[in-house]
């Protein structure tokens, strides 16, 4: 059997590296250790099509700080402060500098 905790996703979290769990049973012995609301978790991934359960299980696995720093960055957002953004994609187009 495949050890749950050695699968990981990587992201940043208030800049420092974080590593969070990449299975299904990672993310839930996660949310069980944590008291969340497991049985929503389970309810959620039965119910996901398959090419969005991805994204699902990334939002599940993020701990609540990640959430409360994209929160600050829409509400950066939104007041107009684009400081900090780097413009994608097609390099001759305009954006914010």
């Amino acid at each position: 059997m495949t050890d749950i905790t050695a699968a990981t996703w990587t992201t940043h979290i208030d800049g420092q590296l974080v590593e969070i769990p990449a299975t299904i049973e990672g993310i839930r012995a996660v949310l069980v250790e944590a008291g969340a609301d497991v049985e929503a978790y389970d309810a959620e991934v039965r119910q996901t099509p398959a090419q969005d359960l991805h994204r699902v299980l990334a939002r599940w696995a993020l701990p609540e700080e990640a959430a409360a720093e994209d929160d600050a960055i829409v509400a950066q957002l939104r007041a107009g402060d684009f400081s900090g953004c780097v413009p994608q994609g097609d390099e001759h187009r305009t954006g914010v500098a």
